[in-house]
Order: C-alpha cells, then sequence, then structure tokens
C-alpha cells in the first residue's frame, strides 16, 4: 500500500498544538461518507479466518486469491517493546483466507497523550501498510475515528494517510454522548448511536459512531460483554462501520481483522520486534 497525502504523516516532532492542528486539516478532508466498492456482506466469514501465509504455495495461493473478486480486509493492531519501540501488525484478509501478514516498527518518540494516538503509533502503523504488497478495500484499526475531539482519530489519520476506506473500533468510548446509557447491559446485535457534543469539533447532535454489542453472554445481568465503540475513519459511513465489524466478528467480540492483528503484534513483541 502506497500513502497519498504525505503532508499527513504523523510527525512526532511536531509541538502539542501543531498535532492538533494537523488533525483539524485531516478531519476537513476526511469523507465520514460511504465512498467505496465494497458490500459490507462480502467482507463477513463465519469462522476465524484459516491462514494460507504459511502455506509451501502460499505465493501461487495469494495470488490467486487477489485476482477473485472478493474484497480485502486488513486488520491492523499495535503493541509495545519496553518503552523504546513501537511494533504493528497488518493482516489481510480476503474470502475467508489470510493472504499476507506484514510487519512495522518504530521508535517511540512521544508519551501517551489521548487524542494524540496517531502521532505515538502512526510511524509503525505506516511502515507495516506500506509492507503489505496487496491493496485493501477497507482498514480495521484498533481505535478511534470519528469519534474523537477533533473528528481525526487513529482510524481517520491512516485513512487519510493512504486515501483507503477506513474504520476504528475502540474498546472505550473516548468522547461524544450515546442516545441511550450504556450502564446497563445491552443485548447482543444491540446499537447505540453516539452523538457529538461540546466536545468535539462537529455540530451537536451529528452521529459519529456507535457503540455495537457484538457479543453477549445469555444473562448479561449477572455477568456481561461490554459493547465496542465502532466510528468512521475515512470513505465510511457511521453505519457501514458497524455492519463491517458485525460482518468480520465470527464468533468472538473483537472483529477478527484486529483480533488476528493483535495476535501477530504480540507475535512481533515476543521476538523484540
Amino acid at each position: 500500500m502506497d500513502v497519498a497525502r504525505p503532508e499527513f504523516l504523523p510527525d512526532p516532532d511536531r509541538s502539542h498544538d501543531e498535532m492538533e492542528a494537523l488533525q483539524r486539516e485531516i478531519a476537513d478532508v476526511a469523507v465520514f461518507s460511504d465512498d467505496h466498492g465494497f458490500d459490507a456482506a462480502t467482507l463477513g466469514f463465519e469462522e476465524t479466518p484459516r491462514d494460507a501465509t504459511g502455506d509451501p504455495d502460499a505465493g501461487s495461493q495469494q495470488k490467486t486469491l487477489r485476482d477473485a473478486d472478493a474484497p480485502v480486509v486488513v486488520g491492523v493492531d499495535q503493541a509495545f517493546v519496553g518503552d523504546e519501540r513501537s511494533v504493528s501488525a497488518a493482516v489481510a484478509i480476503q474470502d475467508g483466507v489470510v493472504v499476507e501478514r506484514a510487519a512495522g516498527s518504530a521508535p517511540l518518540e512521544i508519551p501517551y497523550i489521548p487524542g494524540l494516538l496517531a502521532f505515538r503509533e502512526g510511524d509503525a502503523i505506516v511502515d507495516a501498510l506500506e509492507s503489505l504488497s496487496v491493496d485493501a478495500d477497507v482498514v480495521v484499526l484498533d481505535g478511534s475515528g470519528r469519534i474523537h475531539f477533533r473528528q481525526a482519530g487513529i482510524a481517520t489519520h491512516v485513512g487519510v494517510l493512504f486515501d483507503v476506506p477506513a474504520v476504528g473500533v475502540a474498546k472505550n468510548l473516548l468522547c461524544g454522548t450515546p442516545r441511550e446509557s450504556l450502564d446497563d447491559p445491552l443485548s447482543e446485535g444491540a446499537r447505540v448511536a453516539v452523538e457529538a457534543d461540546d466536545g468535539v469539533d462537529a455540530p451537536d447532535g451529528t452521529v459519529i459512531g456507535y457503540a455495537y454489542q457484538s457479543r453477549q453472554y445469555p444473562n448479561p445481568q449477572r455477568r456481561h460483554v461490554n459493547p465496542l465503540i465502532t466510528s468512521p475513519g475515512h470513505r465510511v459511513s457511521a453505519e457501514t462501520t458497524v455492519e463491517v465489524v458485525e460482518a468480520t466478528c465470527a464468533g468472538y467480540k473483537l472483529p477478527a481483522p484486529t483480533r488476528l492483528a493483535d495476535e501477530y503484534a504480540d507475535e512481533l513483541k515476543q521476538s523484540g520486534g
């Protein structure tokens, strides 16, 4: 994959104010409506995708898969090697098969600052995605997209950088106000719109994402699963983000693309990146 907008590369040497200003520029360029060529239903699979990358004839198999009509979804997740390096894993899935994995790494040059995650982890993500030989139809990232103070979370930043449809899947709500309380457990399949409030650079009431209950225990009052927080990164609508996540969970809470990327990132971490 190739960077399309190098002026938005997440340079950690920028000042705090410069980082926030760049995010506002990215949000102005981002498209939070559907501008893609895939049907979310065609991304789905009933079980965790099998890994073809280790097969003896993986090269020929991958070529056949890449020529198929099925869309390619790429999951991205990160891990850290001590306090010195960030490692990123990109896993490309097509038609229920992992067709390619790519790794990236970069020095950790700034501490964790809420809302500026892309400047801490972005270089490693760019390294991993640039190492992929397949082009993604949609990228699913562990983190927020439009549900962000300046509408430019890591999924938006990466989506605009590569001009690729991107979806953010977070475990916690960074900002915005759910239309319904999330204090009580949601039933499986439930979705609750998250609206912009005075903490978000968007008109109040704008739907900037959804809380989505991908899985739930039979008796959630005794034991429950928290919802995922999904939001559009670039070239997808808030509604489509939920459809992509729903199609790719394969029986688990987390979508398979980021779940497999998390596993690969952990392998990279254990090997020292």
